[in-house]
């Protein structure tokens, strides 16, 4: 019905339940809706409600006009407004009950018209406000997205969602009107206007097939129209502005019609709901991440599954549905790769999924009912069907258990699926061709979806289909196509992925001049090298952007081949030739092609090609002279009228196989002896000789098996059916005798290694197999022997490989679990169903996934390093401390290309006749050799000019864009410059050097993947061992980080925010702010020079003083932060700088394009954690009401870690924020860092937990308004019992005069902490027994005479302690089940005596040069001094005492390599020592015949090493003891023993707080006054 308006057509109005009240058309809202209301729906308050996104465009204009016509009519009548935030979160109890008490504060009364504006949120919760408020008031619908249009604002339902689910809570309630104005859909969003064709498709495939037909064929119109930019957003729908009157229309009458007939959903109204059983379960998990439609979308698959399952529903009209729904960019998966990013991966547990489903409106009791297709357009039943819990199990699982077993005398008829190949190749064909063509048959599956898809994209064809689905018509453009500027996506299809290389090679550029390829990660590993050999050979570009020889791949719009002879190696895959063959007439000229490197593989698969091709209209020619040589002419494909598919050979394996291994019948119809594919000869070649009886006509197979057991081995050549290798190896497997399968060398390349994958699964079943180069052989066994797997099994990914095992598990000992279910889609969708229903087999669904399967082991040794620099940068040094810390070998290319020439750099450039030419090709030629031949265990440090060289940068290139390590090493410019001009040892340059440099920084940015900025090589003499911030940076890059792991565990954990001008500014202030933090927060935004090599520069000092994990933070000045950009390019340099130099963690503000976030995500280091963030510094956004909702959902899909910063402004909203928090940390388990800025928001830092940020009193200013410090927040806790104080305790005598209560009680205060350390003196263990139980216990000290004794007490004794026989310290171990701690018992005085040598200066020996310590005394002490030494790597280590038992008994007490030797006498010592360790008492003289010995030893020449000579003192009491006066006497550095007592003290507060105090305070509390 139409309205007629000044003379006009009016709107469209649509009959519901007997009444006109929906209204359709373009541009209604302001033209008509507001005369509409006052005329027809009289009131003396209308309300008018809405989200934040939609009031400013929409609201003001509207209530402008109401007026307008309010005063024209003379009316006294008020317009209120009311906004809410956007999204599912909003659609609560909380919020209605907000405006309903905003209404009764208004004095709203049941005259009241209540004015829903939005999606379907606000339609279905303000239809709720509207059912209960004053019992009852009038509302009219106005939808502004297409999912409420069609769907939501149609019948009456209200609702608000629960923890429980979806709509569970709520009324029918029938608006007065529903005034669709389709102009909103011009802004819409895209995906929201995606959302909605979900219930557009939905309502066609219920009711109309016509309708679904259109969908079909305006797909990609509709999806360009809407994705298009256009200056006015609302000028975007002009193109489809019919086409979208048409669907809203047909939509909104079939539901009106419905609704009309089942307003209160008695049962047709069920239909409605198809998709929604499944589909709500979804989305009450994955909301409000997922879309309603999305989820929907995913519904409406599996319940289009479950109905063939069920036996009621067609393959092809799944297939058409998936195809439908996928050509709107809708999900038809949750493995869809948008719903993991979106939702990070959460799962959608069987169980879960059909706990929400039992709580579903439709359901009878528990019976679960869904809505179950018959056809297109057609349904099951009238109303949604029941269905048993078992089948809908069985549909949702990702994993299958096989009952073993079928019918006796089973005699079946199976029609599988259309060839794969022949499919593949037919698409191919008629999308190049001319014409329309008809394809029967086709298989619906994975690999061709995605080839369907792809022509699509490159605009090569247009589709639509016949026959409820089972023909495909096709009209293509005789081969013109162009290029995509979005990459194809092709999954794991492979066939589809080496076709289209060569196919998009025939695009026209348009506003892209390439098109990308690309798959999951699977296919990322499948080669296709052979096949881009041959195109770059014959004028195609095409690059790499990842791994070498395989898919992503960049192909050039080439318009076609050059032509002309092309040469392939067709050893590895006939599917290259195949691809190369049928675009050839393409090319510029004819095209001869040869085939190289000996016999093409899978010939009959050449000649199927070749084949098809004639019947489209292109013949090909074999050379009569040339072996293996085709001569393809130049044309165009005819396309005929009709082409049917064969059904695929290789796929009708298995359910002859099935009749072969269980001795029943099965005929195939449509395969026979005239069949274009090899695998139709299975039945000839493979069963009938292994004992099955086996009939075959021209197009028809049926195979009887023997009776189970019957079946023999048999030797057979497999080259012409490769494929059906799989079915024959799980034949083989319960067959007598031995099975060898040879020929079959193409299938290691496939979806997965398919002979070792073989081998390594029969043997589950106890079937013993060997690989042979091109096969395998299987060792048959009697069926009754197979062994029960005890785990799943594991299909790769791979089709064939599942359902050759649900062959073998019919005749297994038990049931068998088959994992990868969904992983025969790939070519036999509905195997399972078939299995099922034609063989009547048991399957049980189980929600089982393959743990990470283990491939074949590598080399242990880890990919060789390469390191760049200019020379005096110091690639030495640190290629010598990254060697030492991966027990790699270190070579300098340098020294070895010297050492291979037998002369040296300046000889090889002066003296050699050859120059510098000569000189960088001997470089390169080493540098090639070195990648080929020692790619693992190596770390190599490369010349300075080696990246002059254009091919060793591609070489250095190629190797890090693989997964290797090339590392730049740069320091000072200008003291590498100053060093270069001092440096003889290598030619001069021949130009100035700061140019050279200059010129050489990009190159090696180019060349490398990682930056290392030494702060330490300028210092004289370097350092022998790695300095700490190195090693930490080369566990980043080695993958070996474990902040992050550390951090999730740990509460409270903090970051210290710097707000410093520059980090060298600050060198003596971070240190100290750093304490009780576990990651420092860099703010760059706050740094007085934003260059990337000054940042660079402040990391690496950073990480070199503040030895904690940094947080790279670029705040911008909308987020309250002080940098400020004119375009987000501006960010790149310097997170490109935070990722090469593998920052732990870098925020990263929600608030960026999608496009800037991807970029900086991209580059991400191996060890790089993403903080996710948004900052309301305005404090806009509610916590209460899900204003924060859309900015967590975006973080999620980008962090590993999710940041959010509001302000609060009462105390309520700290509890509103943890509430948030806890919701949000309950669904996803991602971290979560929320705070509220302000002082009211300290709460929210006192109670966030994880790595909250945190000042210091010793900063400049605070990051932040209402910032804490780690030691207020610890206070904060202890005061509201988050923090319980722990008693510490020291247990020994004599104690009373210990500096220990001082040092600990001290940092406990300056680190916030409520802890005591108190005195337990006694000399009896068995007294703190009751202490070191207690709940409050938190650690102890222990000293003489109980450091022995105490150790039975303990459940656990470290390493250290247990080699020393002492424990000094005791410490709580949480456990992991929350069961009582254990008591480890440790030993420090090792710690603090290496910490205090190493403070003092020393440099401990290197493994080049050996060196001598003494230990003077035998006692308990003196096994720590020599633990710590050996821990230095001192050897021997002599020992110097007056009872000579005591030292023999020490030394026998050690490992040999302690290596201890006992001295008597100056002799003895062969190596003069550098460092004594004192151990014995002070408080009298030293013993005479140990002064002596001292004295002697002391007078020899010191090593000629040389370096300071150090003794420590353990002894501290008086202050400067004998020994001292004596080893000072001869020249050497004394450390008195109170620095040792400091020192294991500083260890003993690590372990028990997991703090890291700062040195300084721990001497000045044990040393007092002298400190």
């Amino acid at each position: 019905m139409v309205d007629q308006v000044n003379g006009a057509p009016g709107p469209t109005r649509i009959s519901i339940l007997g009444s006109d009240s929906i209204i359709v058309d373009h541009g209604i809202w302001q033209t008509f809706v507001p005369d509409d209301l006052l005329e027809n729906l009289k009131s003396s308050t209308y309300i008018l409600i809405t989200d934040t996104n939609l009031r400013d465009r929409y609201v003001p204009s509207f209530v402008a006009l109401f007026n307008q016509a309010a005063e024209r009519r003379n009316l006294q009548t008020r317009l209120l407004t009311y906004t809410i935030p956007p999204g599912e979160t909003s659609k609560s109890r909380e919020t209605k009950a907000e405006i309903e008490d905003w209404m009764l504060a208004q004095q709203c009364t049941r005259d009241t018209v209540i004015i829903a504006l939005g999606g379907g949120v606000i339609g279905d919760m303000i239809g709720y406000v509207a059912a209960t408020f004053m019992r009852g008031v009038r509302f009219v619908q106005v939808p502004t997205t297409l999912l409420s249009m069609v769907d939501s604002s149609i019948g009456g339902k209200t609702a608000i969602d629960t923890p429980m689910g979806k709509n569970l809570v709520g009324s029918f309630w029938q608006p007065q009107r529903i005034y669709i104005d389709l102009a909103f859909l011009g802004t819409l969003p895209v995906r929201e206007f995606i959302n909605g064709m979900a219930e557009v498709v939905k309502t066609a495939a219920i009711w109309d097939e016509v309708e679904f037909t259109a969908l079909e064929e305006n797909a990609a119109l509709i999806l360009s129209s809407i994705r298009s930019k256009t200056a006015d957003p609302s000028d975007r729908i002009l193109p489809i502005r019919a086409i979208l009157k048409r669907i809203v229309l047909a939509s909104a009458r079939t539901k009106a019609e419905v609704v009309s007939k089942d307003e209160k959903e008695g049962g047709l109204r069920n239909l409605l709901n198809f998709g929604h059983s499944i589909g709500h379960a979804i989305e009450a998990i994955l909301t409000p991440q997922v879309l309603h439609g999305e989820c929907v979308a995913i519904g409406m698959v599996k319940e289009a599954e479950l109905a063939r399952h069920l036996g009621v529903l067609r393959p092809g009209a799944v297939a058409r549905l998936v195809k439908c729904i996928a050509s709107y960019d809708l999900p038809t998966s949750l493995h869809d790769k948008r719903v993991v990013k979106l939702t990070n991966g959460k799962p959608c547990p069987v169980d879960v999924l059909l706990q929400k489903m039992a709580v579903d409106k439709k359901n009878d009791g528990k019976n679960k009912k869904i809505v179950l297709l018959s056809a297109v357009g057609e349904t099951h039943e009238p109303k949604a069907s029941v269905v048993e819990d078992s089948a809908i199990r069985v549909v949702l699982s990702p994993a299958t258990r096989v009952k073993p077993g079928v019918p006796k005398g089973l005699n079946v008829q199976v029609t599988p699926p259309g060839s794969k190949s022949i499919s593949n190749r037919a698409l191919v064909l008629a999308a190049l061709g001319q014409g329309t063509c008809r394809v029967k048959n086709l298989l619906h599956s994975d690999d061709t979806e995605y080839m369907l898809s792809a022509i699509a994209r490159l605009g090569g064809a247009s589709y639509s289909w016949e026959d409820a689905g089972e023909v495909l018509v096709v009209t293509g453009k005789g081969g013109k196509l162009q290029a995509s500027e979005e990459p194809l996506y092709l999954g794991n299809a492979g066939t589809a992925s080496r076709f289209l290389t060569t196919v998009v090679a025939l695009c026209s550029p348009t506003s892209t001049a390439s098109t990308v390829l690309t798959g999951n990660a699977r296919m990322k590993v499948r080669p296709i090298g052979p096949l881009v050999d041959a195109l770059r050979s014959n004028g195609i570009d095409i690059k790499y952007l990842e791994k070498e020889q395989s898919l992503p791949v960049q192909v050039d719009a080439a318009a076609g081949l050059d032509g002309g002879v092309i040469e392939l190696a067709a050893t590895i895959s006939s599917q290259y030739v195949s691809s190369l063959l049928m675009c050839a007439p393409y090319a510029k000229k004819p095209v001869t092609l040869r085939l190289v490197g000996g016999k093409p593989i899978s010939q009959l698969y050449i000649d199927m090609t070749i084949a098809m091709m004639k019947t489209f209209g292109i013949s090909v020619t074999k050379s009569p002279d040339e072996a293996h040589t085709y001569y393809i002419p130049q044309g165009v494909y005819k396309n005929p009228d009709e082409y049917v598919v064969e059904s695929d050979a290789s796929s009708a394996t298995y359910p002859l196989a099935v009749a072969a291994i269980t001795g029943t019948t099965c005929t195939i119809p449509n395969i026979g002896a005239t069949s274009l594919q090899g695998d139709a000869r299975f039945a000839t070649d493979v069963l009938r000789p292994m004992g099955c009886t086996v009939e075959q006509t021209a197009t028809s197979t049926t195979v009887t098996g023997p009776s189970p057991g019957g079946l023999k081995g048999i030797e057979v050549d497999m080259e012409p059916m490769t494929d059906a290798f799989l079915t024959a190896s799980v034949l083989a497997a319960v067959a007598s005798g031995e099975t060898r399968i040879t020929g079959i060398a193409n299938q290691r390349v496939k979806e997965c290694n398919r002979i070792a994958a073989m081998r390594e699964q029969l043997a589950k079943f106890g079937v013993h197999c060997s690989e042979l180069e091109d096969g395998i052989v299987v060792a048959g066994k009697k069926f009754t022997e197979l062994s029960q797997p005890s785990e799943g099994i594991y299909c790769y990914d791979d089709h064939r490989v599942a359902m050759s095992f649900s062959v073998i598990s019919l005749i297994a000992p038990g049931p068998v679990l088959i994992l990868e279910r969904e992983c025969t889609g790939k070519t036999w969708p509905g195997w399972w169903d078939v299995l099922a229903q034609s063989f009547k087999v048991s399957l049980t669904g189980e929600d089982a996934v393959p743990a990470v399967h283990k491939k074949a082991k590598q080399s242990e040794a880890g990919s060789s390093v390469f390191i760049v620099g200019m020379r005096g940068a110091g690639k030495t040094t640190t290629g010598r401390w990254m060697a030492n810390l991966l027990g790699r070998t270190f070579t300098d290319l340098d020294h070895e290309l010297e050492r291979r020439a037998g002369m040296t750099i300046p000889q090889i450039i002066n003296e050699s006749g050859r120059g510098w030419e000569g000189f960088r090709s001997d470089e390169l030629e080493l540098l090639r050799d070195v990648i080929k031949n020692q790619g693992k265990g190596h770390v190599f440090s490369c010349g300075g000019g080696i990246v002059e060289i254009p091919e060793a940068r591609e070489l250095l290139i190629s190797y890090h864009r693989n997964g290797g390590i090339v590392l730049l090493v740069s320091r000072d410019a200008e003291q590498t410059i100053e060093y270069l001009m001092r440096d003889k040892t290598r030619p001069a340059y021949s130009e100035e050097i700061r140019g050279v440099y200059e010129r050489r920084k990009p190159l090696y940015q180019e060349c490398s993947n990682y930056e290392y900025y030494s702060p330490h090589l300028n210092q004289p003499g370097g350092h022998q061992d790695p300095p700490a911030d190195f090693t930490h940076f080369v566990k980043l890059i080695t993958k070996n980080g474990h902040h992050f792991a550390e951090h999730k565990k740990k509460r409270p954990s903090f970051f210290v925010s710097l707000t410093v001008p520059s980090v060298a500014s600050a060198l003596d202030v971070i240190p100290r702010v750093v304490v009780g933090s576990d990651a420092v927060e860099l703010r760059v935004d706050l740094l007085d020079d934003f260059s990337p090599e000054s940042v660079g520069k402040q990391i690496s000092l950073l990480r070199s003083v503040a030895k904690l994990p940094i947080i790279f933070t670029l705040r911008s000045k909308s987020q309250g932060g002080r940098f400020s950009y004119a375009s987000e390019k501006e960010l790149l340099p310097l997170y490109r700088v935070a990722m090469r130099m593998d920052v732990e963690y870098v925020d990263i503000e929600m608030t960026l394009s999608d496009d800037t976030l991807d970029t900086i995500i991209q580059t991400r280091a191996p060890s790089t954690n993403i903080i996710a963030s948004h900052h309301d510094p305005e404090g806009k956004l509610s916590w209460k009401n899900g204003g924060w909702q859309s900015w967590y959902n975006r973080a999620l899909q980008y962090g590993d870690i999710i940041k959010l910063v509001g302000v609060a402004t009462k105390m309520d909203d700290n509890f509103a924020l943890a509430s948030f928090k806890d919701r949000m940390f309950a669904a996803h388990g991602k971290p979560i860092i929320a705070l509220n800025m302000g002082t009211i928001g300290k709460l929210s830092r006192v109670l966030n937990g994880f790595l909250t940020p945190v000042s210091h009193p010793d900063l400049p200013f605070k990051a932040a308004p209402g910032q804490l410090s780690a030691a207020e927040i610890r206070g904060g806790l202890a005061l509201i019992g988050e923090l319980e104080a722990k008693q510490f305790y020291l247990f020994g005598k004599p104690i009373s005069a210990s500096r220990s209560p001082a040092l600990h009680n001290t940092l406990f205060g300056q680190t916030g902490l409520p802890h005591k350390y108190s005195l337990f003196e006694t000399d009896v263990a068995a007294d703190v027994g009751g202490l070191i139980r207690a709940p409050d216990f938190g650690g102890a000290s222990v000293t003489i005479p109980l450091k022995l004794d105490v150790m039975k007490l303990l459940d656990d004794i470290s390493e250290s302690a247990k080699i020393i026989g002492a424990v000094n310290t005791i410490i709580p171990v949480s456990s992991q089940d929350g069961s009582k701690p254990r008591l480890l018992g440790d030993n420090t005085d090792w710690r603090g005596m290496v910490y205090s040598l190493r403070s003092a200066g020393l440099v401990p020996p290197s493994e080049e040069s050996a060196s001598s310590a003494i230990v003077v005394g035998s006692g308990g002490t003196s096994r720590a001094a020599i633990y710590a030494l050996h821990s230095l790597g001192y050897g021997p280590i002599y020992v110097v005492a007056r009872n000579p038992s005591a030292v023999s008994t020490l030394r026998t007490s050690f490992p040999s390599d302690f290596k201890i030797e006992a001295v008597e006498e100056a002799s003895q010592v062969r190596l003069s020592p550098n460092v004594i360790i004192g151990t014995v008492p002070a408080d009298r003289p030293v013993d005479k015949s140990v002064e002596d010995l001292l004295g002697s030893i002391l007078r020899q020449p010191a090593q000629p090493a040389g370096g300071l000579r150090i003794l420590l003192e353990m002894a501290y009491k008086p202050r400067r003891t004998p020994l001292m006066e004596l080893v000072e006497n001869s020249g050497w550095v004394t450390i008195p023993g109170l620095e040792v007592l400091a020192s294991q003290g500083y260890y003993q507060f690590q372990l028990w707080t997991d703090i890291l105090p700062l040195f300084s305070d721990v001497r000045k509390a044990v040393l007092g006054e002298e400190a």
